[in-house]
């Protein structure tokens, strides 16, 4: 079951909120500062993320497993672990990307 977790958001600037995932080479905003749960992105240069995640907006949710969430689907990123906490993964349905995410 997947529980609707955020809305991100692709932006050509970088908000003074944001900070830099190195690793991803995108500045994300924090969503616990937006009421409608809103994760705005600016992708750097060579950021690995697929084209479809980088210009267009996505759905994140989180679920329980990523691996059985992945049964099936068509991936076109991950999973990558983001922190001992975080693993993520994103998919391609109905033609835009869906982020799965699993919180330990």
């Amino acid at each position: 079951m997947r529980t609707l977790h955020h809305f991100g958001v692709p932006v050509n600037y970088i908000r003074e909120d944001a900070t830099l995932n190195e690793g991803l080479k995108v500045w994300l905003t924090d969503i616990s500062n937006s009421e409608n749960k809103i994760e705005f992105l600016k992708f750097e240069e060579g950021s690995c993320l697929p084209e479809l995640v980088q210009t267009t907006a996505h759905i994140a949710y989180t679920v329980p497993c990523l691996t059985t969430a992945l049964e099936g689907q068509k991936v076109i990123f991950g999973p990558a672990v983001c922190d001992e906490h975080l693993t993520i993964a994103f998919i391609e349905e109905e033609g835009v990307a869906i982020e799965l995410m699993e919180i330990r």
